[in-house]
């Protein structure tokens, strides 16, 4: 690796026009910033999404086909499930849009009833939201928990080797957890699901996926979940399949589709073309956090291994500086119940300072001009005794993180505890 190729931060923050107006943000969990680039094709796609396509001049086995009237946001739209496929390494015939998460979950418990017959069970996280959970708990009457380590705030893999049997037709989690940051042994539980049932594995990868590079092979995952505004693009989301045959297993929610029919289209249901045009940007603006050559796929991998990289140490300095101040409690890091932590973290965490509220501490951390949310109410948090010391705060780095940044908000909670 060259010079050239290390993470610079200083040209990572050019990125984002945002940055200018003095706040110091570490809030990527809640509202992350918007790249430039991002922001500008979002403007322009909406300036010309129903203007009226030229055909390619080209005729060739690689020219894109096109009818006549083709709207440049169909385009938009093509490009979008291209660039999520590139995002996680699926294809782009087996990527299905949607306006967000919580609606594609629940079109897809709608397609999955031919398989969720009686007696079918589907195990779900109880460390993921309420708003995605609900749609898949809501499609059989037999919904299994795997419980998070209330010490740990972390997902132990081993439980479901019990909670799946042969009756069990979805698993559904998170890979990370956007408060706490901790990490989920994706490939164990899938593991443990592949050795007990033929169910398919839904991952959100939507938190993780802010950092580090995905990839649908490796997770062996059946479904991944992503929600694009969480990695600083357009309110959209997108489930990818394995395997486009999948679909002939689902029902049509579509009138022009049968239920036999092998395609994506099954599960479509209208999106912005406007925003469309968001969401190659975003994925090329991960791609090119660092310089790097080849596909997207590959710069990609580059890109968000510097990142992560870069992040970890930022991460580190955080857990360890804040952890050193006597009155500050990080739920899942501090205290005995937590001494067996995974360091495997995302740079994000949620704290709280012993005798003050946690809405003094945010309103401290505003006036110095740093950006965090107050956790909202999660009962996992309040299990894990947030509620306790007063609530907690979340914090969660950008891209854009430097390490003035960590020192600023250390002095800042320092001077409350």
């Amino acid at each position: 690796m060259t010079d050239d190729d290390r993470y610079d931060v200083a040209r990572v923050r050019g990125l984002y026009t945002s940055l200018g107006d003095g706040w110091t943000y570490l809030n990527a969990h809640d509202s992350p910033q918007v790249p430039e680039r991002v922001s500008s094709a979002v403007a322009r796609s909406f300036r010309t999404a129903t203007a009226v396509s030229r055909p390619e001049p080209s005729s060739g086995s690689h020219a894109r086909p096109q009818l006549p009237g083709h709207s440049a946001g169909a385009s938009f739209i093509d490009d979008a499930r291209l660039a999520v496929a590139d995002l996680v390494g699926g294809s782009a015939g087996a990527v299905v849009l949607g306006p967000s998460l919580p609606v594609l979950y629940s079109m897809l418990a709608d397609a999955m009833r031919p398989l969720l017959r009686h007696q079918s069970s589907i195990v779900l996280s109880g460390l993921d939201s309420e708003l995605l959970s609900r749609p898949l708990a809501n499609a059989v009457s037999d919904v299994r928990w795997a419980k998070p380590d209330l010490g740990t705030g972390e997902l132990p893999g081993w439980q479901y080797r019990d909670l799946v049997d042969g009756s069990t037709r979805l698993v559904a989690f998170s890979a990370a957890h956007g408060l706490l940051g901790t990490v989920a042994p994706v490939a164990s539980i899938v593991e443990a699901t592949r050795e007990n049932s033929r169910a398919w594995v839904l991952v959100d990868a939507s938190s993780y996926a802010a950092y580090r590079y995905v990839d649908i092979d490796e997770w062996n995952a059946d479904i991944i979940a992503v929600d694009l505004g969480q990695l600083g693009g357009p309110q959209l989301a997108a489930l990818v399949f394995r395997d486009e045959a999948m679909f002939k297993r689902l029902r049509s929610l579509h009138p022009r589709y049968a239920d036999s029919e092998v395609t994506a289209g099954k599960l479509t249901t209208p999106i912005s073309p406007g925003l469309a045009g968001g969401v190659s940007p975003t994925v090329d603006h991960l791609a090119g956090l660092v310089p790097a050559p080849g596909s997207r796929r590959k710069r990609l991998a580059a890109s968000m291994a510097e990142l992560d990289n870069y992040l970890g140490t930022l991460r580190d300095d955080l857990v360890l500086y804040l952890g050193s101040l006597s009155s500050v409690h990080i739920l899942g890091l501090t205290g005995e119940a937590a001494s067996g932590a995974n360091e495997d973290r995302l740079p994000r965490l949620s704290f709280g300072v012993q005798g003050v509220p946690a809405d003094m501490v945010q309103h401290r951390l505003y006036d110095n001009g740093l950006v965090t949310t107050l956790a909202p109410a999660m009962r996992v948090l309040t299990e894990m005794g947030a509620d306790e010391i007063g609530g907690a705060i979340t914090v969660a780095l950008g891209p854009f993180t430097t390490s003035a940044d960590i020192d600023h908000l250390v002095r800042v909670v320092a001077s409350l505890a």
